[in-house]
């Protein structure tokens, strides 16, 4: 046999994807350069790795098989790159983080230094709303998870980074007539809500039982992207982090509806399960957050203190 690292990562990645034009687009190749590298390394085998059934494409048996000796393979290769890392004496390995959904405006910021600081540490963030968060952090897939709303089951580390505040906000055709509306308002507007398991759809349902207010008419969407889409259209209303929406706020695409009880103040933290054992690059991280997290919220969301 004489296949590369390349098809075998390509591979890989073809297996895990379950589309040629999606691992294109995820490796920056194109299509027909990713159907090559596929043909190149099913040669080497008599067996096929894969079939198209109603143009879909799918991994068979033998190459489901194959695609665990890659990942094994791709895993001795970084494992070797790390080692030559260790040596010079420079931080390596890989830092797993879970962030819930609107945790993608913040998580960056507490991140890109570290990073920059430590080239031998290879980052994987998967964004998700809070309830498959808790998931990956319980079944130990990941080093960190970033929340707005802690576990309950869950023993659990912390560092807190920084607040995280959720106003009811509307387009800019919504005529303000006073200073705070009347809570009234939720009758009188259809709500946009997040996709359960969301921490923002939980907290916005919390503070509309607790005030015991009326519901009119209910949306649902599956995404903070598409929340605040559909709210500068006008399509409804919603209780929205305002860490999503600066630039939609000073381009007034969106406006705070002021209403009583509001806004609703949670804090972003920084999780991990007590009986973790961390890496030398999830210690690190946490020794850096420590000592520059308070430059990390001056110099990027000084901002917030204007609303």
């Amino acid at each position: 046999m004489n296949f590369t690292l390349h098809q075998i990562y390509i591979f890989l990645k073809i297996s895990q994807i379950k589309s040629i034009t999606k691992t294109a687009e995820e490796l920056n190749l194109t299509q027909p350069a990713v159907s090559i590298q596929l043909k190149n390394f099913q040669d080497q085998f008599s067996i096929p790795l894969t079939e198209i059934v109603g143009r879909k494409l799918f991994v068979t048996d033998f190459g489901m098989e194959i695609a665990e000796a890659t990942e094994k393979i791709i895993e001795e290769v970084n494992a070797l790159n790390y080692k030559t890392l260790a040596y010079q004496g420079e931080l390596f390995g890989k830092l797993k983080i879970t962030v819930a959904s609107t945790g993608k405006y913040v998580m960056p910021y507490f991140l890109a230094d570290f990073i920059k600081l430590n080239k031998g540490i290879d980052l994987i963030i998967d964004v998700t709303n809070k309830t498959k968060v808790v998931e990956s952090l319980e079944r130990n897939e990941v080093d960190f998870a970033l929340v707005s709303v802690l576990p309950e089951k869950l023993k659990v580390n912390q560092i807190e980074l920084m607040e995280n505040q959720l106003y009811f906000m509307g387009g800019k055709q919504f005529k303000l007539d006073n200073n705070t509306m009347s809570n009234k308002i939720f009758e009188e507007l259809p709500l946009i809500y997040r996709e359960e398991g969301s921490a923002t759809r939980n907290e916005m349902e919390q503070f509309i039982m607790k005030n015991k207010l009326p519901v009119n008419k209910k949306i649902e969407l599956t995404s903070n992207e598409a929340v605040k889409q559909a709210v500068i259209s006008g399509l409804g209303y919603s209780i929205m982090p305002l860490i999503g929406v600066k630039n939609e706020l000073r381009n007034k695409d969106l406006q705070i509806i002021p209403v009583s009880g509001l806004p609703i103040n949670t804090t972003w933290r920084l999780i991990w399960l007590k009986r973790k054992k961390l890496s030398p690059a999830a210690t690190a991280y946490l020794e850096y957050l420590n000592g520059k997290k308070e430059k990390i919220i001056k110099d990027n969301f000084s901002w917030i203190k204007g609303y």
